[in-house]
């Protein structure tokens, strides 16, 4: 069939508006809106679940045609908007989830609008992630020639560190080789974040070649065994790869004793990769760097800005001491992508080759917006006080007969569950379960859990910039209140629960 467009000059179509003035206005209304979402969050519940009507507008047909964006941006604030996951709240000390800023929200749109491609180019966007990425070496006390880069989260910062670890210890013909059948192993202590297992996964490894170390009473790695474990894979004719160091576990916060663990890493002539998703942050508070002591001496450190950096998701960093053993890793240069003497394109893959994205979004402008606006000092205080209320909500527990302290507590988390006499012990799992669900349910606060020695328990991980002291009391006081009227159930509702494979 013969194309009648042949010869004729094609459309000249676009998604920009007919009306700019119409999208300025609607702009202006989101972001009066935004900012008074933000600044009224106190007033509203921490969580609900969507509602029946959120969840059928959700579900609606694909739309071939078009609606008028304040349609849409009506249906937004009706069925999306009410239902965050709440952790902008000053009651959310769940996970570990940080809370951003008004000054990373107006980053965002700044970011969205210039929507640059941060693969590397001759642009501001990149001059702005090198900046950063050198800031944050400096306040990690990592030498002036460490490298880095900016990534999605923790997770992939860890992953991209024990890349770099892997290649380190077998050579650059794993690139092209693969790994083979050489057993190669790491090791980290049995607190350690589960990325460590998928990156294993991930890299060919197996989850097998993970060797978790026990740890102490205060949830430390325990040299010794971990000494032990080296020595035995190595008389076994296995590879052994990096010892990974925590800053802030997952289930209490804790810190292994990172000088230490570098002396034996250093020792064995082994890699020492520092897990610090939230706990290498604590380098900003002058009266607590010292918990994270020996981090410096690390050959990498991943953490995230969205957790304790209160920055806007999504944003993680990596660090390697070795730049080039971090460029070996990544680098590539295809055809497509040559780097020349002039141009856009001096080196369009700067970072790029430095990780595993090639397409990567403006994420160091609200980093660098942040760190400029508030400055270094204003955030590392914020990060001693959510210390210091921690230690407030802990002297709470103490001094109530029916609350209990579940495991160490020496940073920003704190694990605890409510024990009165009169709840037998192998009812107070269950019970602390059903509690948990209640506490979020009511849209006071939102704890999270931990299962520590086998004791189920309420978790609260601050790196929560909007909480004040009250917030804790109010935790408490909602705590004794709906476990008191558990109690008083009849029939309980939660006594179901409770059966032989109760932990």
């Amino acid at each position: 069939m013969k194309d009648e467009r042949h010869g004729q000059e094609p459309p000249n179509e676009t998604l920009d508006p007919d009306d700019w003035e119409q999208i300025r206005s609607i702009g202006h209304a989101m972001l009066d809106d935004m900012v008074d979402y933000v600044r009224d969050v106190r007033d509203r519940p921490v969580w609900q679940s969507p509602s029946q009507e959120a969840r059928a507008t959700m579900a609606s047909p694909l739309p071939r045609a078009g609606r008028p964006l304040r349609e849409v941006y009506d249906e937004f604030k009706r069925s999306i908007l009410p239902y965050p996951t709440g952790n902008i709240h000053p009651r959310f000390w769940g996970w570990v989830m940080g809370n951003g800023t008004p000054v990373g929200m107006l980053a965002e749109l700044l970011g969205g609008a210039m929507n640059c491609h941060v693969s590397g180019y001759d642009q501001g966007a990149t001059l702005v992630e090198r900046e950063v990425v050198g800031w944050f070496a400096e306040l990690m006390d990592f030498p002036a020639k460490s490298t880095g880069l900016l990534v999605s989260g923790g997770t992939v910062a860890n992953l991209l560190g024990i890349t770099v670890a892997r290649n380190h210890a077998l050579g650059d013909r794993v690139r092209s080789e693969g790994v083979g059948g050489r057993e190669a192993v790491l090791y980290c202590s049995d607190q350690t974040h589960g990325w460590v297992d998928r990156s294993a996964d991930l890299l060919g490894l197996g989850e097998a070649a993970v060797r978790k170390v026990p740890t102490d009473a205060h949830h430390r790695i325990q040299l010794d065994a971990l000494h032990k474990c080296i020595e035995v894979d190595r008389r076994s004719g296995r590879t052994p790869l990096c010892v990974v160091g925590n800053a802030g576990t997952v289930a209490c916060g804790a810190t292994d004793d990172l000088g230490a663990v570098a002396d034996l890493a250093a020792q064995e002539g082994l890699w020492f990769h520092v897990d610090g998703a939230f706990g290498a942050m604590v380098k900003l508070s002058p009266r607590h760097r010292h918990i994270v002591a020996g981090l410096e001496r690390a050959d990498s450190v991943a953490f995230d800005l969205h957790k304790w950096g209160y920055m806007q998701y999504e944003l993680g960093v990596i660090l390697f001491r070795d730049g080039g053993a971090h460029d070996a890793t990544f680098s590539f240069a295809p055809s497509y992508l040559n780097s020349f003497r002039g141009g856009i394109a001096p080196n369009p893959t700067e970072f790029a080759s430095k990780g595993i994205q090639l397409s990567r979004g403006f994420r160091a402008l609200k980093a660098w917006m942040q760190l400029t606006s508030y400055g270094t000092d204003a955030i590392g205080n914020i990060i001693g006080q959510n210390i210091d209320q921690v230690a407030y909500l802990r002297d709470l527990i103490a001094r109530d007969p029916e609350l209990e302290q579940v495991g160490p507590s020496e940073m920003n988390v704190l694990c605890f569950r409510y024990a009165p006499e009169e709840l037998e012990e192998r009812a107070c799992n269950d019970f602390n379960v059903e509690l948990l669900v209640r506490i979020q349910e009511s849209g006071v606060a939102v704890p999270s859990n931990a299962s520590v020695d086998g004791k189920f328990a309420l978790r609260v991980a601050h790196t929560n910039h909007r909480s004040r002291s009250e917030d804790f009391a109010l935790l408490v006081e909602t705590v004794k209140k709906i476990g008191a009227e558990m109690l008083a159930e009849e029939p309980r509702e939660w006594e179901p629960l409770v059966g032989p494979g109760s932990d």
